[in-house]
């Protein structure tokens, strides 16, 4: 069985692309930090979303513009059907979903496990007068039934920041990848992008036990 790609967004950045099997991963962790915790996350977004109600400014678009504009060329690239089920995993301030949705993706959903990012995503797809865009508060670590079969899995940022959790991040990534197998379709992508881990770090962490993986750099690759 043959993988895809995802990108990374330079300085150092790393993609990859996995097609779902079953397994798990392993791995030596990293240094603790508050970007790894939900209290640092609901801070943020709840200073976004006031930010935005009072300015209109919609905040960071992590890891930049041109990485999502990768992660969508690689799509197309790969003539990813515009009715594929979508799932952007920490989706943050929903900026991704609204270049999804412009693009021409009509089956998107981004979830978020703080309530602030939802309620931001949310009020941004309303300003940008979107409509076939789901979202839910849900924490990819402990995932209601409700999610599964998505044929395109996008992670840009949420797995780097589970790896900086202080309590148990190695067991927390172990479940990601539990989880990444539930809701990702059998014959699904998995594309990542990441500036905490190595290609030969994705690789091992999202082995074989689970996926076939082939590594892309997006900065040749896809450009």
């Amino acid at each position: 069985m043959n993988s895809g790609a995802g990108g990374g967004s330079g300085g150092g950045c790393a993609g990859a692309a996995a097609r779902s099997r079953g397994g798990s991963p392993g791995g030596d962790g990293f240094a603790p930090s508050a970007l790894g915790t939900r209290e640092h996350w609901d801070a943020v977004y709840e200073r976004e979303l006031q930010t935005f109600q009072e300015y209109g400014d919609t905040g960071e678009i992590w890891f930049g513009e041109e990485s999502m504009n990768r992660l969508i060329r690689w799509m197309q690239k790969r003539e990813i059907p515009l009715d594929a089920s979508v799932l952007d995993i920490g989706t943050g301030n929903g900026v991704f979903l609204v270049e999804l949705a412009k693009f021409g993706f009509s089956n998107i959903t981004g979830i978020d496990y703080s309530p602030s990012a939802i309620q931001l995503s949310g009020s941004i797809i309303e300003k940008e007068g979107l409509s076939n865009i789901k979202l839910k508060v849900e924490d990819f670590l402990h995932l209601s039934t409700e999610l599964s079969g998505f044929h395109i899995c996008v992670d840009k940022g949420t797995f780097d920041a589970i790896s900086l959790n202080p309590d148990s991040a190695i067991e927390k990534r172990k479940q990601y990848v539990k989880s990444l197998s539930r809701v990702l379709n059998v014959k699904g992508f998995f594309l990542i992008t990441s500036c905490n881990w190595t290609k030969e770090e994705l690789l091992n962490e999202f082995s074989e036990e689970l996926f076939q993986l082939q590594f892309e750099n997006a900065d040749t690759t896809l450009s």
